[in-house]
């Protein structure tokens, strides 16, 4: 495997980056994860923006310009031949003093690994995902915008162990208020009386690019969408739920808490917004 590592294409085993390195040492940098689909690289464009935004509102300075770093994005998938796979795209404050302060960081680095991945069975696409309330709360907005997509997971990493202590692949995190507010790596929605409903980005929600496309999507398919804020009571009692996610895709829900979703199946509306976006995923984006 070849990686994209500050300037070169270098051997998977000599992609190393110093112990010093702000993001290794105080979770200091940024990151997208972007998926390829048939040579399509899916809404590169809104990643590119997000992650812009993203090291604007850290203070960070991008290495080189987003359309440049389009371009090495679709080399990295060109110098590994693939055509279907999941790319991720790592910005760091770079090597610096111990020490918090970010001014003592010179330069930024950079890395993008273009590889495989697979976060949940197909089963699980078929049948439906059955998932947990988890006891750790995410983190307040005020405290790290959930807008800002960070290299600081580690309140994510809690979540996703206590889901799978509870035998789970995935788990809803509720805010400090109780509401929900996405789940440890895809965000959330249901559907109720024909309606579209998702949690905002104020309770503690990514704005996550394939949650945008849901949108969308909706939009297509006039199903009414909104955000809300939204109780575990509302997912139980919920017609229809499904999580979305660069690395999850679009994926059904069948239970939380033990607690029979609908019919227990994927549902009409998630069915026709899956169809839509199986299409939408080789179309829109960048070819490499």
């Amino acid at each position: 495997m070849k990686i994209y590592l500050d300037g070169k294409f270098v051997d998977e085993a000599d992609a190393k980056i110093s112990v010093f390195d702000h993001g290794l040492l105080y979770g200091d940098g940024i990151f997208e994860g972007i998926r390829l689909y048939e040579g399509n690289i899916f809404r590169l464009d809104q990643h590119l923006k997000r992650l812009a935004n993203s090291a604007k509102a850290i203070m960070l300075d991008l290495p080189c310009p987003p359309e440049e770093i389009g371009e090495i994005i679709c080399e990295t998938c060109r110098q590994n031949g693939l055509t279907d796979g999941y790319i991720r795209l790592v910005i760091t404050r770079g090597v610096g003093d111990l020490g918090l302060s970010p001014w003592s960081c010179a330069n930024p680095s950079m890395f993008v690994i273009a590889s495989k991945i697979s976060l949940y069975p197909q089963e699980h696409y078929d049948n439906g995902l059955a998932i947990v309330t988890l006891p750790t709360r995410r983190i307040n907005p005020a405290a790290l915008p959930p807008t800002v997509k960070s290299l600081n997971y580690l309140n994510n990493i809690l979540g996703k162990i206590e889901a799978k202590q509870a035998g789970a692949l995935e788990g809803i995190m509720l805010n400090d208020q109780g509401y929900v507010a996405e789940c440890t790596a895809d965000n959330i929605f249901i559907v109720q009386d024909g309606e579209i409903l998702t949690p905002s980005s104020s309770q503690g929600a990514l704005k996550g690019i394939t949650r945008g496309t849901i949108f969308d999507i909706a939009d297509e398919l006039n199903m009414p969408i909104r955000e809300v804020n939204m109780t575990r009571y509302d997912v139980w009692c919920a017609d229809e739920c499904f999580l979305t996610g660069s690395g999850a895709k679009v994926i059904p829900v069948s239970k939380l808490d033990g607690r029979v979703i609908g019919s227990g199946k994927p549902g009409p509306a998630t069915q026709q917004i899956l169809a839509s976006f199986r299409r939408r995923v080789t179309a829109e984006g960048r070819k490499i």
